[in-house]
């Protein structure tokens, strides 16, 4: 295909080589790597988090800004359209094509004043003018008391978009009270990398130096204007006190600074850090950083400085960066950072003061107590903040124009298990975890490594993973390990490997029963795992005739379901109508018009109750077990819905009949659990509403909850243990990731 005059290809002919399928496609406007700007890493990072959410249904491209028509780069596929940002015929053109195509659902612009051509970026205009799409504008920039032609220009873009979005409330301020715009305006911050938190001592040594070498660090594109010049001035009175510290200023020269003024401004620096004697405390590392390079310098770093002179900037990436690696701040106060930027995790210093940044750092280096407090608050006060949740928040305002939020569009986690083998030694499931580092002192239980052995077998049932056999022998051994003469499974297991006797209880007895048939069902396990699970589900089923727990009552008919798929035996199917009619018999006591259940108060595991009666009207035809499964999954939930919202029962106080329910510390095995139900009852009652419902509950993972955070870790493959009123918990311990595994495996099957 020919090429046009600046070596890439025309817009239409581009367009033309598009493979769009059936889907709609969203395009993002801005710069995009391999150009070295803070908006094109942005965009990339962006486009990348709604990619993983949406790519099942969602095409995503690029509209890309390169600079005076004379840079151009060798951009990836992703980037459909280049545009000249001083030429206006390219914006005229773009837009024109991008009106031509049916599948263009949105356009979202990234924007800076310095990457559009014209005074103050007036170019993007006409673009604006001729686009027949709905635009959305991310302000990375918003000035107060602007001149006429800013007023102007800003005002235009305001009035020509259908969405704007800030990433402070300030901007939010700015915009009202100086540009008068009165349309829709949403904060939503600016994404940061979903890394965990620990302290310097391994990055350090990762990048060179001594655990107990104190460093500061700043990164980021050099220039006039960032303020290096006055931290650098403010270094002499800290290396008084802390005479190997070392400053580290990373980043390479903005490419707009090296074309005028080469490297200047750099060697202004490095001349200064020789007359003030401080070569051994200041280093410079220039390079174009990775996302990775720059987590691995922040986490080194006791103090992040962040020094920007313009007090008006309303956006720092390396700011939120820092903040997100839980990193102590000493920054200048600019708006951003009097924003987010408050006395339990940072201070602030003053513009061009050196003083005030000596005084800053030393306070927080000389006081470890109050750097370890700004550093948890850092970290914790910013998750809203990591990319899984922004591209949630993104595609939320996405669906008010393309109703691209649907189940069918979202795009599940791909199924990863790491976290599951991080956390499994070789002799079971370890029970708690500190972020996602295994806490062996906290022991195993039979409830985690039952659940544990489900995912195995469902995994492996899948996907044929040889892996996946080998935690499945750990899991049976444990079984074995805690199986006493009379069949007793017990739950508890200490860190020194001895069982401990007095932690039998019908629940995880009933829960070993039902993983136990589950493997024994599962037409690809070895048939030697069939014959062990067999041995040790006999033995156990000796001590559950006389069960009163609820729970453990509709974990063994589930385990006994599978057991009679496998074997098909009439005693088995009594068995499981003597459970059942258990079940029903409490129904019956407890349940009125108004409260359809088992119990006078709904607590923990309820969606089990109502599916063990599906499973039982399975394989006995029984139409009283169908009755109240119906009438009690309707009833769990009319009362754990909201809207579209899965809001199980917080574990902070229950629901007792009459009463208020509880809304916080809320379990994802609760959201598991639910999923699982709901699946049985569309398998069953073949009504699509149950079908939508168990999208709904799955989406509690994945940020269609009460905070509206991911709760599924991405980076990891585990699952934090909670939500709190304000909080997700940061831990990832077994029963949370498992209960996500088996959440995810049973989404797989409609």
């Amino acid at each position: 295909m020919k090429k046009s005059p600046n070596g890439t290809f025309s817009f239409k002919e581009k367009s033309k080589m598009k493979k769009r399928g059936g889907n709609d496609t969203i395009l993002f406007m801005g710069t995009y790597p391999p150009r070295e700007c803070g908006i094109a890493t942005f965009t990339k990072d962006l486009v990348g988090a709604v990619d993983r959410r949406l790519s099942n249904s969602i095409n995503t491209g690029i509209v890309a800004l390169n600079h005076n028509g004379v840079n151009i780069y060798n951009y990836p596929k992703k980037v459909e359209y280049e545009v000249s940002d001083s030429d206006l015929n390219d914006y005229i053109e773009v837009a024109e094509e991008i009106n031509a195509r049916p599948d263009v659902k949105l356009i979202c612009i990234q924007h800076e004043f310095g990457i559009f051509g014209g005074e103050w970026g007036d170019h993007l205009l006409m673009f604006l003018e001729r686009i027949k799409k709905p635009v959305i504008v991310t302000f990375h920039s918003v000035l107060p008391n602007p001149d006429d032609k800013l007023y102007r220009v800003v005002k235009e873009i305001g009035n020509k978009v259908d969405e704007i979005v800030v990433m402070t409330k300030s901007g939010v301020s700015i915009l009202r009270e100086f540009y008068g715009l009165d349309n829709h305006i949403r904060v939503i911050p600016h994404g940061i990398p979903t890394t965990t938190f620990e302290d310097q001592g391994k990055s350090k040594v990762k990048i060179g130096y001594p655990i107990d070498k104190p460093i500061i660090s700043t990164f980021g594109l050099i220039g006039p204007g960032k303020g290096y010049d006055d931290v650098i001035e403010a270094l002499p009175k800290v290396v008084e006190e802390f005479p190997d510290l070392v400053y580290l200023i990373v980043g390479e020269t903005h490419p707009n600074v090296r074309k005028y003024s080469g490297e200047e401004y750099r060697n202004s620096l490095i001349d200064r850090v020789k007359e003030l004697g401080l070569e051994s405390n200041v280093k410079f590392y220039n390079k174009y950083l990775t996302i990775d390079e720059i987590v691995r310098y922040v986490k080194a770093s006791d103090v992040y400085v962040c020094p920007p002179q313009n007090p008006n900037q309303i956006t720092s990436g390396t700011l939120v960066y820092a903040m997100g690696c839980g990193r102590a701040i000493v920054s200048t106060p600019f708006l951003h950072a009097k924003d987010i930027v408050t006395e339990n995790k940072g201070l602030l210093a003053e513009f061009k003061d050196p003083e005030s940044f000596s005084k800053a750092i030393l306070e927080i280096l000389n006081d470890p107590q109050k750097k370890k407090s700004m550093e948890s608050h850092a970290y914790h006060e910013t998750r809203e903040m990591t990319w899984p949740n922004v591209a949630h928040k993104y595609c939320g305002l996405f669906d008010s124009y393309t109703r691209i939020e649907s189940e069918q569009a979202k795009t599940l986690p791909r199924v990863n298990t790491a976290h599951l083998a991080r956390l499994t030694d070789n002799f079971g499931v370890i029970q708690f975890s500190q972020q996602w580092i295994p806490d062996v002192s906290s022991g195993y239980t039979l409830d985690d490594n039952a659940r544990a052995l489900m995912v195995c077998v469902k995994h492996y049932e899948k996907f044929r993973e040889y892996k996946q056999l080998k935690l499945i022998r750990t899991y049976l051994n444990y079984f074995k390990h805690v199986q006493g003469e009379r069949g007793k499974l017990y739950n508890f297991v200490g860190k020194n490997r001895k069982v401990d006797l007095t932690s039998w209880g019908e629940d995880a007895q009933g829960r070993a029963i039902w993983a136990l048939g589950f493997l024994m069902n599962a037409p690809h396990i070895p048939v030697d795992f069939k014959r062990e699970a067999h041995d040790i589900l006999i033995k156990a089923l000796t001590v559950v005739d006389n069960l009163r727990s609820p729970r453990a009552v509709a974990f063994v008919i589930q385990g006994l379901y599978y057991y009679h798929n496998h074997f098909k035996h009439k005693g088995i199917r009594d068995k499981i109508a003597r459970h059942a009619n258990y079940l029903v018999d409490l129904y019956e006591h407890s349940a009125s018009e108004s409260w359809k259940w088992f119990e006078k108060y709904l607590t923990y595991g309820n969606s089990k109750l109502p599916e063990a009666l599906f499973y039982a009207y399975q394989v006995t035809g029984n139409e009283r077990y169908l009755e109240v499964a119906k009438e009690s999954i309707d009833f769990l939930i009319e009362k754990t819905f909201e809207g579209d919202i899965f809001v199980p029962i917080g574990q902070d106080g229950w629901y007792h009949q009459g009463g208020e329910r509880t809304y916080y510390d809320q379990q994802p095995i609760e959201a598991a659990y639910m999923v699982d139900a709901l699946i049985a009852a569309y398998r069953i009652i073949e009504e699509d509403v149950y079908r939508k419902r168990a999208f709904q509950a799955f989406s509690w993972f994945t940020g269609e909850n009460t905070l509206k955070q991911v709760v599924y870790n991405e980076s990891t493959g585990g699952c934090h243990d909670g939500l709190g009123e304000r909080t997700i918990n940061l831990n990832q311990g077994a029963e949370s990731t498992i209960a996500y595994l088996l959440a995810r495996l049973s989404m797989m099957n409609i």
